[in-house]
């Protein structure tokens, strides 16, 4: 279960600002999303959730180029970047905030299980940052994930002018 604090703390801040939030999620699946909808009274903040868990999905929701997929591959810090910048575009949100990874198995020498990428994308641009959790197993990799895409999305709320 994912502690609700962080997700409190990013509603709480967007709020104070007047923003809108949306996600883009590949390997949690829509569990940033879930964490912030369970916070009663979220929908004045957060807009949507994209859930690109395919690489069609990326391209066709959110505007992933496709040659940056096949280039970078889906993990990787270019993808994360376009799928942030691509929710922000498509949702009009304040902040979209972005996660793909490898939660396990199927895991390769280049991109191992743990390997996160994460962006955010606001007004002021966009960040990208890279987690390696290790092999947690999928269930501990995405709690890890959604906690520290909430905490990032924190950040980049509350380091915003």
């Amino acid at each position: 279960m994912i502690d609700e604090t962080r997700a409190r703390a990013l509603l709480g801040a967007a709020r104070a600002r007047g923003w809108h939030v949306a996600t883009a999620e590949s390997c949690t699946g829509g569990l940033v999303a879930a964490a912030l909808t369970d916070i009663p009274g979220s929908s004045d903040v957060f807009d949507r959730g994209y859930l690109t868990y395919s690489n069609a999905a990326k391209s066709e929701m959110i505007g992933v180029p496709g040659d940056l997929i096949a280039e970078h591959g889906a993990v990787s810090e270019p993808v994360a970047r376009a799928m942030a910048e691509g929710a922000r575009r498509a949702s009009g949100a304040d902040l979209a905030i972005a996660i793909t990874g490898v939660a396990g198995p199927g895991a390769s020498a280049a991109k191992p299980e743990g390997l996160v990428w994460f962006a955010t994308a606001t007004a002021r641009g966009t960040v990208a940052e890279r987690r390696d959790f290790g092999p947690l197993g999928r269930g501990n990799v995405r709690a890890r994930a959604v906690e520290t895409a909430l905490e990032l999305g924190l950040q980049a709320v509350v380091g915003a002018p």
